[in-house]
């Protein structure tokens, strides 16, 4: 899947958008890359030294190919869109440097009702980032306004 493709999809647009293309998916599965230019505003202030990939945003880019995966069996953008509910195990293990390229795989453990379980993995060069589990579900615009 190209970026057109994969906007289709999920709502995130940039700056925000951290899925390039979708390089395999099945129905349980998706890997996805990312390339990180050295011109990101993300660099520029962590750390301005020494630039690099936060790791919370390892766990958004896995999340949005998560969503990608998801809303090939759920049709999403009807007055939902993908929201994470939990994150659990979530373990950093190199840092991500601008210039590397990210690999994203987020695969489909469990279903209950409207709830995905999901493992993720996130890799440069093979080499593993990041490893969490979450949970993500669609849930209703309206939702989202009024909550507070």
């Amino acid at each position: 899947m190209n970026r057109e493709e994969i906007e289709s999809c999920i709502p995130h647009r940039d700056p925000f958008l951290w899925l390039d293309e979708v390089t395999e998916i099945t129905a349980t599965h998706i890997v996805a890359r990312k390339f990180l230019s050295p011109d990101l505003p993300v660099f520029q202030g962590h750390y301005p030294s020494l630039p690099i990939f936060p790791g919370v945003l390892q766990c958004e880019a896995c999340f949005q190919a998560a969503a990608v995966l998801i809303s090939r069996i759920v049709v999403t953008g009807n007055g939902e869109v993908p929201v994470v509910t939990r994150l659990n195990n979530v373990q950093f293990r190199r840092m991500i440097r601008p210039g590397e390229t990210i690999e994203l795989h987020a695969e489909l453990t469990e279903r209950l009702q409207n709830a995905f379980y999901l493992k993720g993995k996130v890799t440069v060069g093979g080499k593993v980032t990041a490893r969490l589990e979450f949970v993500c579900t669609a849930a209703p615009v309206d939702s989202l306004n009024t909550a507070g």
